[in-house]
C-alpha cells in the first residue's frame, strides 16, 4: 500500500510562483469589466462618507517614484476606509496650467514661440497637459491604484477654471488684494514673478565686497557696507545702521570708517590695514539722516536706522536698495525712499543704471567690481558659497526685484490670524507638521499671486487708457467667471474688451470706456489652492471639509498652505481636518535621485521587472514621515517578503482545500495550541487597526511581517503540519487546526488587501463561494478584533513553552551538523528543566504533544550531564526508539504492530482504520 496517497497532502490552484508582471494587466483588466471603481460605491451606498481629497500632481511628463509613493500611500488610506465600512470616494486631479508646461511647449518651439500669439501657445500647452495627465492615469492605474479616473479633475477645465475666478472675486470683495510696486522673486530666465513656494534653495558662489560712502558733510568720514550682490548697488539709496549698537570711527590714515564696534577688528583684519585707531564710538540713531555720496551714481545715499541690521556678518552699515529686498522696502516706506529698480524682465540693467545698461545683472557683478576697484571705493573683496534662491522650475538663481504686482493681504481681515489658529484645530501627522507649517505662516510676506507668462487662469483686471486707473472689481470678475463656465479662460485673449465686460461698464474713477485688458496671470498655487472650492464643495459625492490631505514635506509651503489660507479667506474654515506629510525619496546612500548619478528609479522599470506588488509592497514597509530610501537592491529584499507572505497564504489555502466554513469548530472544543494561534491573530488584528488608523503602514508591514514569519512559519504552521496531513480528514485535531487556518485566511488577505492589491484580489478568487459576498475583496469588511480570544494565561503558557523549543531547536541543530541525526523526527530529546515553575507548566503536556510541539519522535525529561546548556532547559538529544513509521515518518517502538497496516505507527494505523 502507498501510504502516500493516504496523506491530506495540500492543494491548490494559488501558484508558488507569482508571475505578477503578466497577472497584474490582467487583473486590472477583469477590474475594469466590473466597474471597479462604481461597483464599490454602489456597495457602500449611504455608508458614512470619508474624503481624501487629492492635490494635483503637474501634468508634464511620465511618474517618477515620489508620485508613486504619493498615490499608492492615497490608496491604502482609501482602501482601508472602504474596508472599515465607509464610502471613501477618489477623485483623482492634475495640476495643467502654469510655467513649467509653458517652458516645455516653448522650448520646443524655439524661437517660433516670441512669434506665436498668446492664444497659440495656450492651445499647445493644453494638447501637452492632455497627453501627459493621460499617460500619467494610466502609469497610476498600472500600480493598482483605485479612482474616479474618468472623471478627474483638470485645472483647465472651464468649470474649474470659473471657481477658481470665484474665490478670486471673494478675496477682492473682501479688499484682501491689492496691487503694489514692492520687490518679488523674480526668474530673469523664465521673465516671471515667483511665489515663495515656488523657489528652491542652493548652494551659490558670489561676490563678497566692502564698499566706502562717502558722508557728504564730512569728506573724511565714510560709511562702509558689505553685500554679496553688487549687481544692486545701482539702485542704492540708503545705508541702514542699528539704532543701538555702537558705533566706531576708525581712523585709518586719510579716512575714518564708520563700523559696528563688536566688528571693528574683523572687519579692518579683512581690509588687511594694521595701526588703525578708533577716533570715536556712537550710538547708530546718533548718525540718522546724515547723507552719503553713491560712490558711482550722481545720487545721495541717506543713513536710515533699522532694527534688523545685526553683527553676525559685515560692517553693521547695511546696503539699502528698496526695489530689491524686503525689509529695504519697508526701510525705502518709513523714510519715503525711491523704489528702484533699474532692472529688466530678462534681467539686463535699463537706463537708469547709468553705464551699466544693457548688461545682465549676473554680468555686471564683476564689472562693478572692478570699477569700484578702479575708482578707490573698494576695500576688500572675495567670494563666498551659501544658500541662494533658485527657481524652482529652471533651477537658476533668482533675483528680488521690484515690479507692480498683484498681492493678497495675509493680514488684512485677521486672515493670517486665522489661519494659524485653523492649524492648531488639524490633526497632523507627524506631528511636527504643525510647528513647520505654523513657522511659514507666521513669518511669510505677502502673497505675490501674478505671473507674467501665457498659460494660466488670467486676472481679468483692466486700465483705464484715460486716467491710468487699474480695475479688479469682484463684479468684474463674477461676470467673467460666467463667461469662463462656458467657454474657458482663453477667451480673454480672444474676445475684445466689450464682450468682456457688463454692458454700459465705464471706469468707476472717470467714467470712460476706453478701458484696457492686463494681461497678467494668476499663480498656479491659487489654481491648486482652490481645489477645494472647484472640486470638493462642486461634486456631490464629496464633502467639505475633507477629512484628510496628504503630501510631500515641501507642500507646508505649497499646496497645504496656499488651500489652507484661500479657505480661510473665503470660508472661515481650513478644508481639511487632517494633514498627512511623506518625505523625499533617496538613493540606498541617503543622496537625492539625480539623472547625473545614474541613481534614479523608474516605477516603471519596477513593474515591468518584479511587478507593481513589489513596490507597493516597499511603500508600505517604508516609514514615509521620514525621507525614504530606494534602490533595485532594497526593492529585491521586498521581492523575499513578498514570497514569504505568498507562500504563507499558498500554504493555507492548500491545507483549505477540503474545509467549509460548516465544518469549523467553536472556541471551546479547539485545541490549546489553536486557541493560541488564534489568539495571536487577533492580537494582529488589533494591532494593524491601530496602525491603519494612525496611518503607521511600515507597522502594518512590520506586524504582519512577524505575525508570518515566526508566529506562523517558524512555529504554529510548522508544528500543525504533521496534524493536517496525518490525522483522519474530519478529525478533530485537523478540523481544529483548519478551522485557524481558515481565520488567519480571510483576516490576513482583507488586512493585506489595501497593500498587496493584486495579489489579495487573487487569493478572494479562491476563497469557498458561500464566504464571498462581493465581486472583489476590496468590497469586503475589515475583520472584527474579538477581546475574549485574548487570554492572558494561555499567552504566558505558550511563551515558556516557545523559550524551551528554542533550546530544543539548537541542540537539534548542533545534532544534525554532527550527523547524529537527520530529519528531526530521527531524535528523542531529553530534557533537564532549569526551572519549577516551567516543570509545572510542562507537567501539563503529554509526551507526545511535546514531540509534535518540538517536531520530534519522542520526548522524556531527565538528568542531563553531557547536552547542550540552553536558556531554559539543558537537551539531550539522541536517536529515536523503535522504528520509522512509513506514513508520518515518527519512531515508535510499536510501529508494525497493527498487520493490516505494516509499517505504520499506532497513530497512523487508527487513522487508517477509522477512513
Amino acid at each position: 500500500m502507498d501510504y502516500k496517497d493516504t496523506l491530506n497532502l495540500p492543494s491548490t490552484g494559488f501558484k508558488m510562483k507569482a508571475n505578477l508582471v503578466n497577472k497584474e494587466p490582467m487583473q486590472l483588466k477583469e477590474w475594469d469589466k466590473i466597474r471597479l471603481y462604481e461597483y464599490i460605491r454602489e456597495q457602500r451606498q449611504g455608508a458614512p462618507l470619508f474624503v481624501l481629497h487629492d492635490g494635483p500632481p503637474y501634468a508634464n511628463g511620465n511618474i517618477h517614484v515620489g508620485t508613486a509613493l504619493n498615490k499608492i500611500l492615497k490608496d491604502f488610506i482609501i482602501k482601508y476606509k472602504t474596508l472599515r465600512g465607509f464610502d471613501a470616494p477618489y477623485i483623482p486631479g492634475w495640476d495643467t496650467h502654469g510655467l513649467p508646461i509653458e517652458q516645455k511647449v516653448t522650448s520646443e518651439l524655439g524661437s517660433k514661440s516670441k512669434e506665436l500669439p498668446k492664444p497659440e501657445i495656450r492651445k499647445l500647452c493644453r494638447k501637452y497637459a492632455t497627453k501627459y495627465y493621460k499617460l500619467q492615469r494610466d502609469q497610476f492605474k498600472r500600480l493598482g491604484v483605485r479612482g474616479d479616473w474618468k472623471n478627474p479633475y483638470l485645472t483647465f477645465d472651464p468649470k474649474y477654471e470659473a471657481n477658481v475666478l470665484r474665490i478670486l472675486s471673494k478675496l477682492v470683495k473682501q479688499n484682501q488684494i491689492y496691487r503694489k510696486l514692492k520687490p518679488i522673486y523674480w526668474c530673469t530666465h523664465c521673465e516671471t514673478a515667483l511665489a515663495e513656494a515656488e523657489v528652491e534653495y542652493h548652494d551659490h558662489e558670489s561676490y563678497s565686497i566692502y564698499v566706502k560712502f562717502r558722508d557728504k558733510s564730512d569728506p573724511k568720514l565714510y560709511y562702509v557696507i558689505w553685500t554679496t550682490t553688487p549687481w544692486t548697488l545701482p539702485a542704492n539709496v540708503a545705508i541702514a545702521l542699528n539704532p543701538d549698537f555702537d558705533y566706531c570711527e576708525v581712523d585709518a590714515g586719510e579716512e575714518r570708517y564708520v563700523i559696528a564696534k563688536e566688528l571693528v577688528e574683523k572687519t579692518m583684519e579683512e581690509f588687511g590695514i594694521e595701526g588703525y585707531q578708533v577716533v570715536a564710538t556712537k550710538k547708530g540713531s546718533e548718525y540718522e539722516g546724515r547723507k552719503a555720496q553713491h560712490p558711482f551714481m550722481d545720487r545721495e545715499s541717506l543713513v536710515v536706522l533699522a532694527d534688523y541690521v545685526e553683527l553676525d556678518a559685515g560692517t553693521g552699515c547695511v546696503h539699502t536698495a528698496p526695489g530689491h529686498g524686503e525689509d529695504d522696502y519697508h526701510t525705502g516706506l518709513r523714510y519715503n525712499l525711491p523704489i528702484l529698480s533699474p532692472v529688466n524682465d530678462d534681467g539686463t540693467f535699463t537706463a537708469q543704471a547709468g553705464k551699466y545698461q544693457g548688461l545682465h545683472v549676473f554680468k555686471a557683478n564683476p564689472v562693478i567690481v572692478e570699477d569700484l576697484k578702479n575708482s578707490g571705493h573698494l576695500l576688500g573683496e572675495g567670494k563666498i558659497t551659501h544658500s541662494y534662491p533658485h527657481c524652482w522650475r529652471c533651477k537658476k538663481p533668482i533675483i528680488f526685484r521690484a515690479t507692480e504686482q498683484w498681492f493678497v493681504d495675509i493680514d488684512a481681515n485677521d486672515l493670517r490670524k486665522k489661519a494659524l489658529d485653523e492649524i492648531k484645530k488639524t490633526d497632523w501627522h507627524p506631528a511636527w507638521g504643525e510647528n513647520r507649517i505654523t513657522a511659514m505662516v507666521q513669518d511669510r510676506p505677502d502673497w505675490c499671486i501674478s505671473r507674467q507668462r501665457s498659460w494660466g487662469i488670467p486676472i481679468p483686471a483692466f486700465k483705464c487708457a484715460d486716467c491710468g486707473e487699474v480695475i479688479l472689481d469682484g463684479n468684474l470678475i463674477d461676470h467673467f467667471a460666467s463667461i469662463v463656465e462656458e467657454k474657458g479662460t482663453d477667451v480673454w485673449f480672444l474676445y475684445d474688451v466689450e464682450r468682456l465686460l457688463p454692458e454700459g461698464y465705464s471706469c468707476p474713477k472717470c467714467g470712460s470706456k476706453h478701458l484696457k485688458k492686463l494681461e497678467d496671470i494668476l499663480d498656479v498655487w491659487i489654481d491648486s489652492g482652490a481645489s477645494f472650492e472647484a472640486v470638493v464643495k462642486n461634486r456631490d459625492e464629496l464633502r467639505f471639509p475633507s477629512d484628510v490631505y496628504i503630501e510631500g514635506s515641501d507642500q507646508h509651503r505649497g499646496w497645504f498652505q496656499s488651500s489652507l489660507l484661500l479657505s480661510v479667506a473665503s470660508e472661515e474654515i481650513a478644508p481639511f481636518k487632517t494633514v498627512i506629510t511623506h518625505g523625499f525619496i533617496n538613493d540606498e546612500k541617503g543622496r537625492k535621485m539625480s539623472k547625473s548619478l545614474g541613481n534614479v528609479i523608474d516605477p516603471q522599470e519596477i513593474n515591468e521587472k518584479y511587478g507593481a506588488e513589489i513596490l507597493r509592497l516597499w511603500v508600505a514597509s517604508s516609514n514615509y514621515q521620514e525621507d525614504i530610501r530606494i534602490s533595485m537592491n532594497i526593492i529585491k529584499q521586498q521581492i523575499e517578503n513578498y514570497r514569504k507572505i505568498r507562500n504563507t497564504l499558498r500554504y493555507l489555502l492548500g491545507n483549505l482545500s477540503d474545509f467549509k466554513p460548516e465544518d469549523a469548530l467553536s472556541y471551546e472544543k479547539m485545541l490549546e495550541l489553536d486557541r493560541w494561534a488564534l489568539m495571536k491573530l487577533h492580537h494582529l488584528i488589533r494591532d494593524v487597526t491601530t496602525h491603519y488608523e494612525n496611518y503607521e503602514f511600515y507597522k502594518v508591514h512590520m506586524a504582519v511581517m512577524k505575525f508570518i514569519v515566526t508566529d506562523m512559519s517558524a512555529f504554529y504552521l510548522d508544528i500543525i503540519k504533521d496534524r493536517l496531513y496525518v490525522e483522519g480528514k474530519n478529525s478533530i485535531q485537523r478540523r481544529s487546526a483548519q478551522t485557524v487556518l481558515f481565520e488567519i485566511l480571510t483576516a490576513l488577505a482583507k488586512i493585506l488587501s489595501p497593500i498587496l492589491t493584486f495579489t489579495m484580489e487573487e487569493v478572494y478568487g479562491f476563497f469557498p463561494e458561500s464566504v464571498k459576498t462581493y465581486a472583489t475583496i476590496q468590497a469586503e469588511k475589515w475583520p472584527t478584533f474579538k477581546e475574549e480570544y485574548i487570554d492572558l494565561k494561555l499567552e504566558k503558557r505558550w511563551e515558556q513553552v516557545i523559550n524551551l523549543r528554542e533550546d530544543v531547536l539548537k541542540a537539534l541543530e548542533i545534532a544534525r551538523s554532527k550527523k547524529e541525526i537527520g530529519n528531526s523526527l530521527d531524535a528523542k530529546v531529553v530534557l533537564e528543566l532549569k526551572d519549577r515553575e516551567l516543570a509545572k507548566v510542562m507537567s501539563t503536556f503529554k509526551s507526545e504533544e511535546l514531540a509534535d510541539i518540538f517536531i520530534v519522535s519522542q520526548v522524556a525529561f531527565g538528568k542531563v550531564d553531557d547536552g547542550f546548556e540552553g536558556e531554559v532547559s539543558n537537551v539531550k538529544v539522541v536517536r529515536a526508539e523503535g522504528e520509522k513509521c512509513e506514513r508520518c515518518w515518527k519512531y515508535s517502538t510499536e510501529t508494525g504492530a497493527n498487520p493490516k497496516y505494516p509499517g505504520t505507527c499506532p497513530r497512523c494505523a487508527r487513522v487508517l482504520s477509522e477512513n
